[in-house]
């Protein structure tokens, strides 16, 4: 877990820089620039299959895919080996997160009941786990580990509302032709998982013709990712077949290349296939394709006229209002309400302060935010605009009110019990 925190807190400070740097390079004397590099034509054929997006675009609904497919993976290996996998250890932050979602979207809603904004409802669900778990992470000793835990599921269970979300109510003009040949697609991969066939290469050329298929059906393309990321076994292929794997090593020949490749082959099956693909493509999800993301989301013009527009819009203060204010609310009741009733206990060491303060940073929506906000005015540039600012002024708001709460000594909140045998390695 020590390495995931830090590997997330490191992405988030990368997050910070590409928001910068878009900014200042659409504001710029150049920043005509970056509208005309983002939307330049990318123009891709191979054989039937035939791609035509802009830059941007191509960002959002190809590369993010992975950074999709990545969650699904975390999904996946926390439902089964994870913290998820016990109903009474995930409930807790299960319910918290739920609260954390319907409280901001009704928030909104009640500043855009009608009009242009009203598709936004959305966007301030979000949590973006790499701001959230780095802000917890600056904090060291003062906040609990059991809470990071809570923290960590909170935003993992948000993400899969988040992508509900994204599959229910952003998917337009469905093709049910397409859709048809996506879902034989994962029917096919799952079928070969059945039958123990594991080449990689096969998998790979199904998921491209499943991310392919989806983006064509109208549903956003990064729910593939996440249906991908949800079919990746996270069980060790030899299972229970341990002992045999150590006596077919200590049998074989390491002088015969084959035997070798045998033996690479058994120590690498006994680490999960989730696991070793999150080894794989978080460092590049997290350092480079959302830090691009970002880099082609967050440049919106800071004008007087833009910034006074926003100020003015019920679009931006409906955002602010839903995580500043609808996360650390939905979060901290539905907790006490779970507790309360008697659905969960709090974590040794946590107390509803601490609570309190995971909720609000949980308002750091940032990625997923802007990504939904995307979706719901692609063809409303303006208004895209405003929920942007109103993402960026937020997730400013939420880290700095989560630091004033969490940021005190607390000598009976610090005293944590130790952790739990196990937690690192699950992470």
């Amino acid at each position: 877990m020590v390495r995931f925190l830090a590997q997330e807190s490191a992405s988030g400070v990368l997050l910070i820089v590409a928001t910068i740097a878009a900014l200042v390079w659409r504001n710029s004397p150049v920043g005509d620039s970056y509208v005309d590099f983002w939307h330049t034509m990318i123009d891709i054929e191979i054989g039937p299959f035939h791609l035509e997006e802009d830059l941007g675009h191509f960002v959002n609904d190809a590369l993010m895919v992975l950074f999709f497919f990545v969650v699904g993976l975390e999904i996946k290996s926390e439902l089964v080996v994870g913290d998820l996998c016990d109903p009474r250890d995930a409930a807790l932050p299960a319910v918290a997160a739920l609260g954390g979602m319907i409280v901001p979207a009704l928030l909104y809603a009640a500043f855009n009941l009608s009009g242009a904004g009203s598709d936004g409802w959305g966007i301030p669900m979000a949590t973006d786990i790499a701001f959230a778990v780095g802000v917890i992470s600056l904090l060291g000793s003062r906040v609990p580990q059991r809470l990071k835990l809570f923290l960590l599921t909170l935003a993992i269970v948000d993400d899969i509302g988040a992508i509900l979300v994204i599959a229910v109510f952003y998917t337009n003009d469905l093709r049910f032709d397409w859709l048809g040949l996506a879902v034989l697609g994962v029917g096919v991969m799952f079928l070969m998982q059945r039958a123990r066939v594991w080449y990689t290469p096969l998998y790979v050329v199904l998921g491209v013709g499943v991310w392919y298929a989806t983006f064509e059906s109208g549903v956003h393309a990064t729910i593939a990712g996440v249906a991908l990321g949800l079919l990746t076994p996270a069980r060790p292929l030899l299972g229970e077949r341990r002992f045999e794997f150590m006596e077919d090593i200590v049998s074989g020949d390491t002088a015969d290349p084959v035997g070798t490749r045998n033996a690479t082959w058994l120590l690498r099956e006994r680490v999960p296939l989730t696991s070793r693909f999150i080894a794989l493509l978080a460092p590049w999800t997290g350092f480079v394709i959302v830090p691009i993301f970002a880099l082609a989301n967050a440049g919106v013009p800071l004008s007087g006229s833009v910034i006074g527009e926003a100020l003015g819009s019920s679009v931006t203060w409906g955002i602010v209002a839903g995580l500043v204010l609808g996360k650390p609310v939905g979060v901290s009741l539905a907790t006490f309400l779970a507790v309360r009733g008697g659905l969960a206990e709090l974590p040794a060491g946590v107390s509803m302060r601490h609570i309190v303060g995971a909720g609000a940073v949980a308002g750091i929506g940032f990625t997923v935010a802007l990504f939904i906000s995307g979706l719901a005015f692609e063809e409303l540039p303006e208004v895209a605009d405003q929920a942007v600012i109103g993402v960026l002024l937020a997730s400013v708001l939420a880290t700095v009110v989560g630091f004033f709460i969490l940021g005190p000594d607390d000598v009976a909140g610090s005293a944590e019990a130790p952790d739990e045998p196990g937690v690192e390695a699950r992470h």
